[in-house]
């Protein structure tokens, strides 16, 4: 099974490619502020590294939080949006094991179908100034 994992929760993103339980390809990247713009090129470099394409994923791992607010909701809009757009199965998961978590979870028939974040604490928004 191709799963593509995703971690957005702080300023170094992170995604690979596994093949079950086994690693084929990672990156990290200093994603910070250029989150939204860079995910979806590093996500096809990583494909296109093992001459895999989208239409090729099997399932998705998402790290849900807890983690940056706006970090969160870009990575797991992109993995929610994949998963339905290739009709695959997603999981999210938290923690040290966050991968080999969600990997088990997938390759038992695990599917989400929509994951949501866990940021760990309300959001901190600003108050109106008026």
């Amino acid at each position: 099974m191709l799963i593509l994992t995703i971690r957005s929760d702080k300023p170094e993103a992170e995604i690979g490619m596994y093949d079950g339980d086994r690693r084929l390809a990672y990156t990290v990247w200093a994603a910070h502020r250029e989150l939204a713009e860079t995910i979806q090129q590093k996500i096809d470099e990583l494909l296109a590294g093992q001459g895999k394409t989208l239409k090729d994923l099997q399932g998705i791992v998402a790290y849900q939080g807890p983690g940056s607010f706006t970090g969160l909701r870009i990575g797991l809009t992109v993995a929610n949006a994949f998963a339905y757009a290739q009709k695959i199965p997603i999981v999210a998961t938290s923690g040290k094991t966050w991968i080999a978590t969600g990997t088990a979870a997938l390759l038992k028939g695990g599917d989400q179908h929509i994951v949501v974040p866990e940021y760990g604490s309300p959001p901190h928004i600003t108050q109106p100034k008026k």
